[in-house]
């Protein structure tokens, strides 16, 4: 199983940020999907979750800004950042979950420069 991150990088406060996450080795449509942040000294939290239906959940410090989708069709999940803050950099990560199984990508760094 690897799922692939991709999309960080260096981006102004006010300024939009897509992450990409490819998925290999899973039935991709099946899975829940997540994304997932550490800021430097803090817990890893929950960004935002979609399900195999496409219902989807935020953290109350992105709702309204970040969006999560998925296509299927690409073994690929997405977040869209916008208005980002300072306060939102962080090494993010995508997860897969279908219980009892569940899968973590390797992390990419976004960086809010204020």
């Amino acid at each position: 199983v690897q799922l692939q991150a991709s999309g960080g990088g260096l981006v102004q406060a006010g300024g939009s940020l897509g992450l990409s996450c490819a998925a290999s080795g899973i039935i991709f449509s099946i899975y829940r999907m997540a994304w997932y942040r550490q800021a430097q000294g803090k817990q890893r939290e929950l960004v935002a979750a979609i399900t195999s239906s496409g219902s989807t959940n935020y953290a109350d410090s992105v709702k309204g800004r970040f969006t999560i989708s998925r296509d299927n069709g690409k073994n690929a999940v997405y977040l869209q950042m916008n208005s980002l803050r300072p306060e939102d950099t962080a090494v993010y990560y995508c997860k897969a979950v279908r219980a009892p199984y569940d899968y973590w990508g390797q992390g990419t760094l976004v960086t809010v420069s204020s």
